[in-house]
């Protein structure tokens, strides 16, 4: 991953961590994002709802991006200011459509019982979710969320 997070070598604070696609790996990447944003002393509300959406990309990473293969998973973080970027990658079979997939209750695995509700999730508890996709190139999910508003920036 060259220079995520635009530059992040210039960020006040940045992390990477590259794990196989194993579902037991979904538990360490919750841990390692929580433990990384902990600097900005989150709510325990806002902490649960970012641990929640790195679990629900993690595992979209690990059960629709690499079906029945193991990969590679890779996040990054960065501190920005009062809000933490995260994102995660992989490179895995992608999204043919990103809009569809978006929709609440729809899923590529109906076979494993899916709910379809993983990004639906993720939007409603993080800030800003953005996600870029394509069939045969993987899925880049960034997410941005806001724990202190900078009172200078309203």
């Amino acid at each position: 991953m060259d220079k995520p997070l635009g530059h992040a070598v210039l960020q006040k604070n940045y992390m990477r961590l590259q794990f196989p696609s194993r579902s037991e790996n979904e538990s360490l990447a919750r841990v390692a994002v929580a433990a990384f944003v902990a600097e900005l002393d989150p709510t325990l509300e806002q902490l649960t709802e970012l641990k929640t959406a790195v679990s629900e990309a993690v595992t979209n990473a690990i059960i629709h991006g690499y079906e029945d293969a193991v990969g590679e998973v890779r996040i990054a973080c960065a501190i920005h200011g009062g809000s933490v970027e995260v994102i995660v990658e992989d490179d895995g079979v992608g999204i043919e459509d990103v809009e569809l997939a978006r929709q609440p209750l729809y899923t590529s695995r109906p076979d494993l019982e899916r709910s379809g509700m993983g990004i639906t999730i993720m939007e409603n508890f993080v800030d800003e979710l953005v996600i870029d996709s394509a069939p045969g190139r993987g899925t880049r999910v960034r997410m941005r969320k806001i724990i202190h508003r900078d009172p200078e920036c309203q």
